[in-house]
């Protein structure tokens, strides 16, 4: 078989694997210095003693995921200057969330001596049936959360093996094991594989570890997350030349065409011919004219024959990207026949298009970020951030009031750097590295790989990788131990087994959390393109089911738990409803923005009304709980 070689280098594994050894000899210490407190307690919610970093640096990581790290830039590369916009209001996330109900909460849970987000509702109302519906709804969408990272671990991995002569094995030999067999036969092979060892690695350390493992690890993550965008932004703005050269070159960029081609050989070959993805051809006509394209999916022309199947591909448009792309050897062996092309509906052709509002988009004809969707988002991020069940947790593990302001404003300065890091580095990695829609979810490592090659110091990618990787990790840890708490505490202690001793709330919680890791990785197989979509809609569920009854029910003696019920289904039901329109309209995964609104605020209308008024409705709560969580004055 004829193949067409990458450059290889294993360089960047050293750094990268100190990371990694890092964090596995942190899950391990963690296990073995827990607190002497009952199984439970220490594993779910570590005993509640940390400090100001551990809790500025926990909630931090554990915000920043996989989304931030994979799915935002895969957005700005793919839309320009608009992102700025687009992600402004989720800078002030930690502000809203920590001082609406930071202390609020965690006096409410050491009242209550809750452990998790559904056991301070139950408690709240001593209501079972508030407790399974917390419960449920966390497991539904926090496992669409895990989804979205499994996804981002997995092209990180993939992205930073591709060179490894010993990875390119394992990767056939995958190919071929996995062919025919259900859900993995249709994922590519890398993506696989590199996604059963994300999997593995991840839900080993915090099976053993718990929470006190994930607080730890997520310390360690979030200075790695800093000092890689700090390293990657340095070299982004010497090798583009500035931000003014960067914006400059962005303003004469137009979208490229995606379409589907055949590849047709100019000679027929007796042997096989495989071109990767990723590959760019073209020509370049007597008269000059280049053109030039770049495959999306992988085309092999069979022996004995001249053209392979129609493959996915894009051909770029922007006169001076063509001019610097240099074709391979192969491009003059290899004609490319267009056979159906399909401009972006809003920007195709349309030079400064990337540094406006509301930017390209290949989907809609009103752009990315149309005028309505820009100020819904700015609400949807902080909002929706405080009904995030990972952030409340984070909320109950202080032991001080001067300890949540201190994280809180750390945060916020943390916040501020990441983001507007990330918008500047990404404008410039669309100048320096085009061609990356093909897949945009890896423009992160891709261009970490890129940034530091060209600097000539390629072993530093293994860190400015990690950091994409330790925003990954550290989401998928801390929805992992959610998702296990609620449904071994709040289902299993609370309703089947009360009774149960610690050694088997142990097994119990390494079984739950295992399983939960293999669906995770079996459902991630073959997930939507934008791995942004996916966090974008778990977010939006969450915070629409528990944003408004968790706040009412700190703050609001008159409330029921029927109102709670009401509130949580509504948010939860409306959310889903309006995804299934979407879904019958556009045939895909997308959900309807009715009225041109971000859909959180209808979620958000339906849980208040159900709430306020199923509330109102019922009977008062028992005087006896409106003085354990309100004191004697709220009684009267």
């Amino acid at each position: 078989m004829e193949t067409i070689e990458a450059g290889s280098s294993s360089g960047i594994l050293w750094t990268f694997g100190a990371y990694m050894l890092a964090v596995f000899f942190l899950a391990w210490l963690s296990g073995r210095v827990g607190s002497k407190e009952g199984f439970v307690s220490e594993y779910f919610l570590g005993s509640r003693g940390f400090g100001v970093w551990a809790l500025a640096l926990t909630f931090a990581a554990t915000s920043a995921s996989g989304g931030t790290f994979m799915g935002f830039p895969a957005l700005i590369y793919t839309h320009g200057w608009v992102l700025a916009l687009w992600i402004a209001g989720y800078m002030t996330v930690p502000l809203v969330a920590m001082a609406l109900f930071g202390k609020r909460l965690n006096q409410v849970a050491r009242r209550a001596n809750a452990l998790t987000v559904p056991e301070v509702m139950r408690e709240r109302f001593n209501n079972k049936g508030v407790g399974i519906t917390g419960t449920v709804i966390i497991v539904v969408f926090l496992f669409a959360y895990l989804l979205a990272q499994f996804k981002a671990g997995s092209k990180i991995l993939s992205t930073l093996l591709s060179d490894i002569e010993i990875f390119d094995v394992a990767v056939r030999w995958a190919d071929v094991a996995f062919d025919g067999v259900p859900l993995l036969g249709s994922a590519e092979p890398d993506y696989a594989l590199c996604l059963l060892f994300f999997g593995i690695a991840v839900v080993a350390y915090v099976s053993y570890g718990g929470f006190r493992a994930v607080v730890w690890t997520d310390v360690m993550q979030g200075i790695v997350m800093a000092g890689g965008v700090l390293l990657l932004l340095v070299l982004a703005l010497y090798q583009v030349g500035g931000l003014k050269k960067a914006t400059q070159a962005l303003a004469e960029m137009t979208p490229p065409v995606p379409l589907t081609a055949v590849l047709e050989l100019a000679e027929s070959s007796d042997q096989l011919l495989e071109i990767p993805k990723g590959t760019w051809l073209g020509s370049v006509t007597d008269d000059g004219k280049k053109t030039v394209y770049r495959s999306k999916t992988t085309a092999v022309i069979e022996a004995g024959k001249k053209a392979s199947a129609q493959i996915e591909m894009i051909r770029i448009t922007t006169p001076g990207e063509i001019e610097k792309i240099p074709l391979p050897a192969i491009a003059g062996r290899v004609n490319v026949k267009e056979v159906k092309s399909t401009p972006y509906q809003s920007g195709a052709g349309e030079k400064g298009v990337y540094t406006r509002a509301p930017g390209p988009d290949f989907k809609s004809s009103m752009g990315f970020l149309a005028i309505g969707m820009t100020f819904s988002f700015f609400i949807f991020w902080p909002f929706a951030g405080v009904g995030q069940p990972s952030n409340m947790v984070r909320m109950m593990i202080f032991d001080k009031t001067k300890v949540l302001r201190r994280a809180m404003v750390s945060v916020a300065f943390y916040f501020g750097f990441i983001y507007v890091a990330l918008i500047v580095i990404f404008v410039c990695a669309r100048v320096l590295m085009p061609g990356m829609e093909i897949d945009p979810d890896r423009v992160m490592p891709e261009f970490s790989t890129f940034a530091t090659a060209t600097a000539g110091v390629p072993w530093l990618a293994g860190l400015v990788v990690a950091a994409p990787f330790a925003a990954v990790m550290s989401s998928v840890d801390s929805f992992l131990l959610v998702i296990s708490s609620a449904l071994v505490r709040d289902i299993y202690q609370r309703n089947i087994n009360p009774q149960a001793s610690d050694r088997t709330l142990q097994l119990l919680s390494w079984a739950v959390t295992g399983s939960i890791g293999i669906l995770a990785v079996v459902a991630s197989l073959n997930p939507p393109e934008y791995l942004q979509d996916l966090i974008v809609s778990a977010s939006a569920g969450l915070g629409a089911s528990f944003m408004i009854p968790m706040i009412l029910a700190l703050y609001w003696q008159r409330m029921t738990g029927a109102g709670a019920i009401a509130g949580m289904l509504g948010g939860a039901g409306m959310h889903i409803l309006l995804y299934v329109i979407g879904y019958a309209i556009e045939g895909r995964f997308a959900v309807y923005p009715l009225l041109g609104v971000q859909p959180f605020f209808w979620d958000v209308i339906v849980a208040s009304v159900l709430t306020v008024g199923v509330s109102l409705m019922t009977a008062p709560p028992e005087r006896a709980l409106v003085v354990k969580f309100f004191g004697k004055r709220g009684a009267k």
